[in-house]
């Protein structure tokens, strides 16, 4: 099942509860440029391969890459624009299993889903969620793949 959302018909919230494991959800798409790649990583990973294109291009990658926490703050921005801000969400919790499958080129356009894993309810009117991350590139093979833990908050209960 791919995109499913049941929402809150009073305020279209999803809440911990209207998820179901292995519901799959279609992320938005994003275009890195150039640009950006080197203005990132010159603020938050300036290491050659990252910045310098003509060190790049003599490196092993054969040009610039993005910075792998770019890529992370792609997977972020897509997560939360296309699903976080219509759900519940409390906090994220952790992030694991995180892997940088290939390099990120200026012009790839980024796609991806979300999984859910897990959703195990508390007595405290919240649900520790899990999703499993998939970005894609533009040929459609992986660059990132990763899980996080989230608490949402169940559905309110009703009189």
């Amino acid at each position: 099942m791919i995109g499913r959302l049941v929402v809150d018909s009073r305020c279209d919230v999803v809440y911990a509860d209207d998820l179901r494991v292995g519901e799959k959800f279609e992320l938005g798409s994003y275009t890195v440029t150039e640009e950006e790649l080197v203005e990132f990583a010159g603020q938050w990973d300036p290491q050659s391969f990252h910045i310098d294109r003509e060190s790049a291009d003599g490196g092993y990658f054969g040009g610039l890459i993005a910075s792998g926490v770019h890529t992370i703050a792609v997977c972020q921005r897509l997560s939360a624009t296309t699903l976080y801000a219509g759900w519940s969400v409390i906090a994220g919790v952790r992030m694991r299993d995180v892997n940088f499958l290939r390099p990120v080129k200026p012009g790839d356009v980024l796609t991806g889903k979300l999984v859910v894993e897990e959703v195990t309810p508390d007595d405290r009117g919240r649900a520790l969620v899990t999703v499993a991350a998939e970005i894609l590139n533009g040929s459609g093979k992986q660059v990132l793949t990763s899980v996080t833990e989230m608490y949402m908050r169940c559905r309110p209960e009703t009189d």
